[in-house]
């Protein structure tokens, strides 16, 4: 985890780890900016390169070789990565609100989280078909689809709906990789069947008649059946009703059409398009509301229309960076101009590919070698990072409000001794905003406003005590918070007992008062979770300011004295049961080396 000397004064936050944020995370890395606290908020902590994907499939490349690693770019960024799914955008209050986690306030927030399949407009489709986006959802069915393709001597029919470069790609590789498995075992490659179906008259309608001519032929070549001019009217289980009337029947329906967005951009009140994309001005920021960036398959820029491709949000990196600098410092954004025309390298599965850009094409197998030097090249950006280079700890005046400067200028004036603790005013509004967590065996907690807490013991239990205290082993707070709540109450589990209450210590690093607050309550929401489950309650604590978050708790419970067990090795008869892995503690000793 890198430490940031600076006060943390704003929170730029990174919804989606796509190709344009891996650009921010690293150009942050390089050049970061004191006073700002960088998180990245994604499901996936590997994030794929779509231009890798046919060759995942096609099985010319290996998993890692495909996805970047957001766990090490993000502390090499020194961003706090929650693994997380966004459910909805608070504009007036500007906090995030997610699937499993407390809320994120943001100064400026940026959405980079890519698109999916549109399902819903075709009866049957949601329960039947494979859609290729999420790309982590679908390499799962894929993996899958092999083993039956092992398993089974009956015939397998395929179809791709989606004539697109995307679809043709798909199929291509699709097939490639099935065959290669067949021969490899020894069984008649001709058990396959594919079948691509498209509702415009035309494969790739998007690209030159030269492209369309050549992959209409390795189509023809590779015995893969078009059916063009025809839209997928109905899904009924694996069969496939067309426009014409016709019924195909298949095994598999993989899915590659037109894109659509998730509903909570729309339900948030931000401006979208039709297709619920969010509409962005050519600064990339939200034509509706200022602080909200998007990039990617996610944004419809208005001045410049473009379709849904990778090679835009790569594009887009380097401008949304700097327009996210100059947003934080204060300063208008620059728009940008994105290029009319661009060079796809599309491949065919087998190591060739096709290369397109205007009215031009060329193939061949060195085309397919291009690509592959072009991808490994942009993968290697990100997997090996160069040394951050050095900033003046100083904080830029754009950065700081008048009221954030008071704030910080009155931190720094504090002894070490009492006015070490934070600020009452942070405790009772975080303690107000918490359920504590209630027994009938506590006299007085944090419900009554004294200076220690009293508890009774009954006549016939052992009062089990302990403590620990951890420095922030990882960036995310509330998960820190269950961490340190988990390893404290092991030690009573470990001696018998049933926890009862727990006092906290916290020490959160200097900054604006409500951006303390904030990581207060993030770790004792994740301190309660686990207490509240193991049936103890929060009953006190302290806090202090200092260059590094930390938190301890001190846990008290009950045993009776017959319970109470001690330490000893195993005896023969004893039973290990493992109710969690172990070694995560030797991990995070090991990654603090590094």
């Amino acid at each position: 985890m890198q430490t940031i000397p600076a006060p943390v004064v704003k929170d730029l936050v990174l919804v989606g780890g796509g190709h344009s944020h891996v650009h921010v995370l690293k150009g942050f890395g390089m050049r970061p900016i004191p006073g700002v606290r960088l998180t990245l908020i994604t499901k996936d902590i590997n994030t794929p390169y779509s231009g890798m994907l046919p060759g995942l499939i096609a099985g010319h490349y290996h998993f890692d070789e495909t996805h970047i690693d957001l766990g090490p770019l993000s502390e090499f960024a020194g961003a706090r990565l929650y693994h997380d799914e966004v459910t909805f955008l608070d504009l007036d209050a500007k906090r995030i609100i997610c699937l499993s986690r407390p809320p994120v306030p943001y100064d400026i927030v940026s959405i980079n989280i890519g698109s999916t399949p549109t399902l819903e407009a075709i009866p049957g489709a949601e329960a039947s078909v494979v859609p290729v986006k999420p790309i982590s959802n679908f390499l799962g069915r894929w993996y899958r689809l092999k083993k039956r393709i092992q398993s089974t001597s009956a015939r397998i029919r395929v179809g791709v709906v989606g004539a697109g470069v995307g679809g043709v790609e798909l199929i291509l590789s699709v097939q490639y990789s099935l065959k290669t498995l067949l021969q490899e075992s020894g069984r008649p490659s001709d058990l396959l069947e594919f079948h691509l179906f498209t509702n415009t008259k035309t494969i790739l309608p998007t690209h030159n008649r030269r492209v369309r001519s050549k992959f209409q032929r390795v189509l023809q070549n590779r015995g893969i059946q078009i059916h063009s001019g025809l839209a997928v009217l109905e899904v009924h289980g694996k069969n496939l009703l067309l426009e014409d009337g016709s019924i195909k029947e298949l095994e598999e329906i993989l899915w590659v059409t037109q894109a659509s967005a998730p509903s909570w951009l729309r339900e948030s009140g931000l401006d979208v398009d039709n297709a619920g994309f969010l509409e962005v001005n050519e600064t990339l920021e939200s034509s509706s509301h200022k602080g909200v960036f998007a990039a990617g398959d996610i944004a419809a820029v208005l001045p410049h229309p473009r379709e849904k491709s990778g090679v835009f949000a790569v594009r887009q990196g380097k401008p949304l960076e700097q327009n996210l600098r100059r947003s934080l410092l204060g300063l208008p954004p620059k728009p940008f101009r994105p290029q009319k025309k661009f060079l796809n390298l599309i491949s065919t599965g087998n190591p060739y590919a096709i290369a397109s850009r205007g009215i031009w094409s060329l193939e061949g197998r060195w085309v397919w070698l291009w690509k592959d030097w072009v991808d490994r090249r942009f993968m290697a950006r990100f997997a090996n990072l160069p040394e951050v280079i050095s900033q003046k700890e100083n904080i830029p005046v754009g950065l700081v409000s008048s009221k954030a400067l008071e704030q910080i200028s009155a931190h720094t004036m504090r002894c070490r001794g009492c006015g070490a603790k934070v600020g009452a005013s942070i405790l009772e509004k975080v303690l107000d905003r918490l359920d504590p967590g209630h027994r009938s065996d506590i006299v007085l907690g944090l419900d009554q406003a004294e200076d220690t807490a009293a508890i009774t013991v009954p006549p016939d239990k052992i009062l089990l005590q302990s403590v620990d205290m951890f420095p922030a082993i990882i960036d995310d707070p509330y998960i820190f918070g269950q961490i340190v709540a988990n390893h404290s109450l092991s030690d009573i589990f470990a001696m018998g007992g049933q926890p009862q209450s727990a006092l906290a210590i916290a020490t959160l690093p200097l900054g604006p008062e409500e951006k303390m607050e904030t990581a207060l309550e993030e770790m004792l929401r994740g301190v309660l979770y686990v207490l509240k489950n193991a049936g103890a309650a929060l009953t006190g604590g302290h806090t202090l300011e200092g260059n590094e978050l930390a938190l301890g708790l001190s846990v008290s419970g009950l045993v009776k004295p017959e319970g109470l067990l001690h330490k000893g090795g195993m005896i023969p008869g004893d039973h290990l049961i493992l109710t969690k892995p172990l070694g995560t503690g030797t991990l995070f000793a090991a990654h603090r080396q590094l």
